[in-house]
């Protein structure tokens, strides 16, 4: 589910881009690092 708000390098794409509230967006980046901190999403490369 966490896919479509991450581009395609892994990194969490931006409000604007994903339209969703500053509490939402906040949210998805806590759940993104959790998934990351639980090996179920690559970490962002450079």
């Amino acid at each position: 589910m966490l896919r479509k708000f991450l581009s395609d390098r892994g990194r969490i794409r931006s409000r604007p881009v994903t339209h969703l509230t500053r509490r939402q967006q906040r949210q998805t980046a806590r759940a993104a690092e959790n998934a990351r901190e639980t090996a179920l999403l690559p970490h962002a490369s450079r």
